[in-house]
């Protein structure tokens, strides 16, 4: 059975304790009933994990339930073994519910222990219908969140107040974050875990979990013809090759040249896999970079510019606000100095990632550090 933290409770009266402050900062799933599993794996992995290939650990994680037995979507499983709803109480982030039955009322203790963390500024999260429980917690009015597409028209219906964007894979809206559902899940995951320590770390946990780092918060949910006609060529290899190249002069015409095909096929595969532009994935990987050279000590503004193919200090000034919300020295300040094992590191590091698989950044106006 699966205990509900990252440090081994002791069960007390068959449930686990909350558990003592350990320094970390603290993060809480609710599970209610016929939640569904894969985004709390997703939660588990990003959040849960102890994290050998960063000599620390990240997160205090903790699950915890209203129940003592929770049955789980479609009655798949029952989860057992996590600590009560006073858990939350103690949550600096606060993952909430989701199920697919989003029309059945979410018990009242579960909407009151959210509303009560919001009250006290506890960051809050919600994956797919998530933001379903987040609305009827009554947190999200007058606030962007997004779900997932197929419950756009249901979510307008019943909460008019909120200000759906429904085409994204997650919205940051500062203290109230909600994801599309799925692998948006990952992608805000990982989003969230670049807030709080930086690119470097994030980039090491998204090549722990095997994930593209490279989907930022504005990509589409969906693209319009799922299954072409024609097999479409991967754009990985085009790809890998110009996150070996960033302090290059490169242009979208030579990404087009590299993977043999005109300006206009490369921009309709970048649509269509990645949901975004070429010259916007090039932008965000080159200040992927800055903010890892940064990390990692590199003070002269010139230097870090060059390296990642962002030209000037003014250029990456820019960019960097842009994208982060902050300056240089702010990031710097708020990030400091990060030392991480190489891959391949007998301490941990996982597999070849070349060193250049960017975070996930948010696009302007969908929050910042």
């Amino acid at each position: 059975m699966p205990q509900g933290s990252s440090h081994s409770p002791s069960p007390s009266h068959g449930r686990p304790r909350p558990q003592p402050a350990t320094g970390l900062h603290c993060v809480v799933v609710i599970v209610d009933e016929n939640s569904n599993p894969f985004e709390l794996g997703c939660a588990t992995e990003v959040f849960g994990l102890h994290r050998p290939e960063l000599g620390r650990d990240l997160y205090d994680f903790t699950l915890c339930s209203p129940e003592p037995r929770t049955l789980m979507r479609d009655g798949f499983f029952t989860l057992t073994g996590v600590a009560g709803l006073e858990a939350a109480e103690r949550a600096d982030t606060l993952i909430v519910p989701n199920r697919p039955d989003t029309e059945v009322p979410r018990r009242p203790a579960v909407l009151e222990a959210i509303r009560r963390a919001h009250a006290r500024g506890t960051r809050l999260l919600g994956f797919c219908s998530g933001a379903f429980t987040l609305a009827e917690a009554g947190v999200l009015r007058g606030r962007r969140a997004t779900a997932h597409w197929q419950w756009a028209n249901r979510f307008r219906a019943r909460f008019p107040d909120v200000r759906l964007e429904p085409d994204v894979l997650f919205v940051d809206d500062g203290d109230i974050l909600t994801a599309a559902g799925s692998a948006a899940a990952l992608d805000l995951g990982l989003h969230v875990v670049r807030r709080d320590h930086g690119a470097e770390v994030a980039n090491a946990v998204s090549r722990r979990l095997v994930f593209a780092a490279h989907r930022d918060g504005g990509q589409r949910q969906f693209v319009e013809r799922p299954v072409p006609p024609v097999p479409e060529e991967s754009l990985a290899p085009v790809l890998a090759w110009a996150q070996e190249r960033l302090a290059d002069p490169l242009t979208v015409a030579d990404l087009a040249a590299r993977a043999a095909v005109s300006t206009a096929t490369l921009h309709r595969r970048f649509r269509a896999q990645l949901g975004t532009t070429p010259l916007a994935w090039l932008v965000g990987e080159r200040v992927a970079l800055a903010c890892r050279l940064i990390e990692r000590g590199e003070e002269r503004l010139d230097v870090v510019a060059r390296a990642s193919g962002l030209g000037t200090a003014a250029n990456l000034r820019a960019r960097l606000r842009r994208e982060t919300g902050l300056s240089p020295s702010a990031y710097r300040k708020h990030f400091g100095r990060v030392e991480l094992p190489e891959p391949g590191d007998p301490r941990g590091g996982g597999g070849p990632s070349g060193g250049r698989q960017g975070p996930v950044l948010v696009r302007p106006g969908q929050g910042g550090a």
